[in-house]
């Protein structure tokens, strides 16, 4: 029986990290034995725990401790990373660490060195001139880079609840059910969006085109234009089906304020496509008169930000929707940095993917009818995520109307 030492501090009993830890160790058929342990005696005090944790065999326990160190467990005695050079561009040596979307560091030589950005199912580059480790997709890495294999040298700070207040966040995260008592959840995210805009945050929505269809499009340019939307990312359909409704007042074909089809309607998102393109994007249709009201004529007025990644299915596209997946992927994570809030609403894969690019921090919202949006979102590994089942429409009315209140 092989043992190694663990040590457990900060909010570790209300966020549930201790509990968790034990759980894990008597899961993987190990034992513990806790050496010291000192609870925090005010609500903002830090807990510590000391734990020896006893294995069946060395391979066993070292699984095992790296399961606990995505949990925030320190060994007590601190290794560097190992290193291994990539054998080829964008190939990892065997055995390279797999990053998760918490803060993490790297233990070299006889400092640390924090990883950056906080982002999952990647690699880490370290480079020891320049005393950086960054987490590298394999697009990103090349032929002789050194990258960390194994666990040993790295340490994981969890997510851990807020101490200065109550938060809807943590109270309702990864909780999905059709029965949530909305209006108080949407009160809640009203003040957070205010909290945001106050403290200088960055909100940053995730669109699908429901957001037309369902007619919410006037709710969601109300917060653009009061300032409380940073930054967009949606695929084509968003923008496409938007300008649609913009130059011909229907979305698929359909006249939003009547309900009715219009006459050869189908036609209408390419055409609108057409304009556009003609044009030569959304901004110089905007600048030129030919774009007057809509989502994206907002963003380019208040200079709200936008990426628009496109897929096989689209329409055209529109000449400002990025094609490569990857330049797509380098886009968004280029823009993500300070972003305090994600709301995602109406685009299941498009919310997948994005919330695999946030750091564990971001406090992300799911507005979808499908309640399994939420649960792959928080499957993933968001943990920080709200998901509330319902139609987009009067979400983001009772959404608007709460934070004009709070204006």
């Amino acid at each position: 029986m092989l043992s190694e030492t663990i040590e457990l501090r900060g909010h570790i009993i209300d966020s549930l990290i201790l509990p968790k830890v034990l759980d894990e160790i008597i899961t993987h058929g190990a034992t513990f034995k806790i050496s010291e342990f000192r609870i925090g005696e005010g609500r903002a005090d830090q807990s510590f725990a000391r734990i020896e944790v006893t294995g069946p065999s060395a391979d066993e326990l070292d699984d095992l401790i790296l399961r606990l160190r995505q949990h925030g467990a320190e060994v007590l005695e601190k290794k560097s990373v190992q290193l291994a050079a990539a054998p080829a561009d964008g190939v990892f040596p065997e055995h390279f660490y797999v990053t998760t979307n918490q803060q993490t560091f790297a233990q070299l030589d006889d400092g640390e060195v924090e990883v950056h950005p906080a982002l999952m199912d990647s690699a880490i580059v370290l480079d020891r001139t320049a005393r950086t480790a960054t987490a590298t997709k394999f697009y990103g890495v090349k032929k002789g880079m050194e990258v960390v294999v194994g666990h040993q040298g790295i340490r994981v700070v969890p997510f851990q609840r807020t101490t200065s207040r109550t938060d809807v966040f943590e109270f309702m995260a990864s909780n999905v059910s059709i029965e949530k008592p909305k209006t108080a959840v949407i009160r809640e995210m009203a003040r957070e969006f205010q909290r945001a805009k106050d403290e200088s945050g960055k909100i940053l929505v995730v669109g699908g085109p429901a957001i037309v269809h369902t007619g919410a499009a006037e709710h969601f340019e109300k917060l653009i234009d009061w300032g409380y939307i940073n930054l967009l990312f949606a695929g084509n359909a968003l923008a496409a089906h938007d300008i649609e409704n913009a130059l011909f007042g229907t979305s698929l074909g359909v006249f939003l304020e009547k309900g009715s089809l219009a006459e050869a309607g189908h036609e209408n998102h390419m055409r609108a496509i057409n304009v556009i393109r003609s044009a030569g994007g959304i901004k110089p249709a905007v600048k030129s008169g030919l774009l007057k009201s809509g989502i994206m004529y907002s963003c380019v007025k208040n200079g709200v930000d936008y990426v628009l990644a496109g897929s096989i299915r689209d329409d055209g596209p529109l000449p400002d929707v990025i094609t490569d997946a990857l330049e797509a992927q380098r886009a968004m994570r280029a823009k993500l940095e300070g972003v305090t809030i994600a709301m995602m609403m109406g685009t299941m894969l498009h919310s997948i993917a994005v919330g695999n690019l946030l750091p564990a921090t971001v406090k992300t919202i799911c507005v979808d009818m499908n309640p399994g949006v939420v649960t792959k979102l928080a499957d993933r590994g968001t943990f920080q995520a709200i998901g509330l089942v319902t139609d987009i429409e009067p979400f983001l009315r009772e959404l608007t109307d709460c934070i004009e209140q709070l204006r």
